[in-house]
């Protein structure tokens, strides 16, 4: 019975959907009978929500923008809706009979980014779901999500507001500050032709588009100097598609100011093209969004990049100046990690870089390339206050008759970066896993023969060193030997499946506790207090699961937020427990951010340990919900040995 819907694959995808799975098959070709399929066209405008017994419209292919109009006729984006996705769930207060419709007031129009096939399920059908309890749990979930992000975006709408000043109330989106129109040409015109554009125009950089206009690739002054002034081209030979960088990171107009700022520090770049519907509509320069924020903030990055060993103490306080901000600013956390991130891993480059010049000075060179890695919390992206010290160095193979000489070099620089980070307010590892110990620095085949003896032995102790040696992230020295280190772990982990089946084996005998049971059973020592430890019971078996599984998948050096995702594009996880995921791992480290960060302001011993009397009811239910879904992915893993 396709009536309705009569492609086969469309049909089965939304059966498939929360909404509908858990229907027979006649139950859902009843329901997908009131239902309707609804088609758009790129950039077509619908007034979608004209009533609200439209319901609810679930996005099957394409995405949209939902936006709300002024009345200059000025239209400011609510939210962006992409392929599994729902749109209408404002009129859920009206459907239950709660308030009258808030929408009525205002004129909200659905723009089609690309064209689109939908299914508007109409309330009858809405209403008749809702009494399936795992629907309930569904749509409750997926409204939570969304009001946390409206609630991220009104603070910063909020936070914008003060910085700006009255005069701009308005939240500060890429369109706010960006150059427009852009500057472009086509991917034929030579060298010689960019330059006189950017000298004619006052530009640093030229936009690169095919006949249709899409973005194909940017130029800059820096690829000019590097690419053919240096590279002893020739100005009238060498051709736009020659020298430009494809395919650069872009920003939407509808992206946030700190979102900009976020991809400027994480990918080390200048310019950023605006983007809309693949099509540059301006550029924003990372000199331009400086300018927008406050200098005793942003000057952290100078601060950083000119501090000597005496003033490295400095940035430690500048970092945290920033982080204050930016947890006062209710800044969501993963973007809040996103930022300081990228200062700490300046921060760490700047004090590796301090101990090769210290040794330069000393008479000490580099005698072959090496790469510097970090691992832990610093290595997932998670660190937001200054820990100890976890990092390791790896260098190149040498004949043995250098070999000596060589060990003895990294041996001084292992010591040096642990006194630099030291000075800047890093802790000495107590477990001793710092690039100043021999068995956390080698050769390539050094490591390879440490990586073969852990994987044989796979005692708890060696079990131990490789989930802290699985979260390690490249950060200094030469991408060769991180590109050929890199190959070398995959392939050794790839023969180590008993070392990897051991790993996720010691996971099972570490079972996620459950909220409703007596914790005097579990936690010897406490008195009647309830107590559970976010880092022990909710982060450390999530990374471990998460590496394990990446391991098994072909997934190293990545953060936690990086395998999920590629564990979704591989369809090893479904899209909902992706997000699952996702959230428990947001709400995991949120819980221990504040907690860190409040007994910091008091100048208290920092402890992840949370005394459950203490939460107020929704706090204790996220709690809940997080430990549900990090034993959940404990029991996908178990479920693939």
């Amino acid at each position: 019975m396709l009536q309705t819907i009569k492609d086969r694959e469309l049909y089965e995808r939304i059966h498939n959907n929360p909404l509908f799975v858990s229907t027979t098959e006649e139950e859902f070709d009843e329901l997908l009978m009131a239902c309707k399929l609804k088609f758009y066209e790129k950039v077509e405008k619908s007034n979608y929500f004209k009533t609200p017994q439209e319901g609810l419209l679930l996005v099957l292919q394409g995405s949209a923008e939902v936006l709300i109009e002024g009345q200059d006729g000025s239209s400011v984006m609510l939210e962006m809706i992409q392929e599994d996705e729902i749109i209408g769930f404002s009129n859920f207060a009206y459907y239950l009979g709660e308030m009258a419709r808030p929408l009525d007031k205002h004129h909200i129009d659905m723009e089609v980014a690309e064209n689109s096939i939908c299914l508007q399920v109409p309330y009858e059908v809405i209403k008749s779901r809702m009494d399936d309890q795992k629907v309930r749990d569904f749509v409750l979930r997926k409204m939570s999500l969304r009001l946390s992000n409206v609630y991220t975006s009104l603070g910063e709408q909020v936070r914008l507001a003060d910085e700006y000043g009255e005069s701009e109330p308005y939240v500060r989106r890429v369109q706010d500050f960006m150059s427009s129109p852009v500057i472009t040409i086509h991917a034929e015109a030579t060298t010689k032709e960019i330059a006189e554009l950017m000298i004619s125009r006052s530009v640093s950089s030229i936009i690169i588009t095919d006949k249709a206009g899409k973005l194909l690739g940017i130029v800059t002054e820096k690829d000019l100097v590097d690419r053919v002034i240096a590279g002893g081209g020739s100005p009238t030979l060498l051709l736009a598609k020659d020298i430009m960088t494809k395919k650069p990171h872009t920003v939407k107009v509808t992206d946030y100011y700190y979102e900009a700022l976020t991809k400027f520090y994480k990918h080390g770049i200048k310019h950023l093209p605006v983007v809309k519907a693949g099509k540059p509509v301006g550029i924003v320069t990372f000199a331009t969004l400086i300018t927008k924020r406050d200098r005793n903030s942003m000057n952290i990055l100078k601060t950083i990049e000119e501090s000597s060993f005496e003033n490295l103490p400095v940035v430690k306080a500048a970092i945290y100046d920033v982080l204050s901000n930016l947890i006062q600013d209710e800044i969501s956390t993963i973007h809040t990690l996103e930022i300081i991130t990228k200062f700490y891993d300046r921060l760490a480059k700047h004090c590796v870089m301090l101990a090769v010049q210290s040794l330069e000075a000393k008479g000490h060179v580099t005698p072959v390339r090496f790469a510097w890695y970090q691992m832990g919390s610093g290595a997932r992206g998670e660190q937001f206050m200054l820990t100890d010290q976890d990092h390791f160095l790896v260098y190149e193979d040498v004949p043995a008759t250098q070999a000596r000489e060589v060990e003895e070099y990294f041996k001084l620089l292992g010591n040096e970066i642990v006194i630099h980070l030291e000075q800047a307010g890093y802790t000495r590892c107590l477990g001793f896993m710092m690039a100043s110990e021999s068995q956390w620095r080698g050769s390539m085949t050094e490591w390879k023969e440490r990586l073969h003896q852990w994987a044989m032995e796979s005692t708890p102790e060696q079990i131990l060193l490789g989930y802290n040696f699985l979260s390690f992230r490249f950060l200094y020295g030469e991408s060769t030997v991180n590109d050929r280190f890199v190959d070398m772990v995959n392939n050794q982990l790839q023969k180590s499946a008993t070392f990897i089946y051991y790993m996720a084996q010691q996971e099972r005998d570490k079972p996620i506790p459950h909220l409703q049971q007596n914790f005097l059973t579990i936690f010897r020592g406490r008195s009647k207090a309830d107590i559970i430890d976010i880092k022990k019971h909710a982060l450390f078996p999530l990374h471990h699961c998460l590496q394990i599984l990446g391991v098994g998948n072909g997934i190293i050096n990545a953060t936690p937020l990086e395998i999920i995702s590629a564990l979704q594009k591989k369809k090893k996880i479904t899209k909902d427990f992706a997000d699952e995921v996702r959230h428990a791992y947001e709400i995991s480290l949120s819980i221990r951010i504040s907690m860190s960060w409040e007994k910091h302001l008091r100048n208290e011993k920092i402890s992840t340990e949370i005394d459950l009397r203490k939460l107020r009811r929704w706090e204790l239910n996220e709690l809940r919900t997080t430990l549900d879904t990090v034993r959940a992915l404990q029991a996908h893993l178990l479920s693939k040995l």
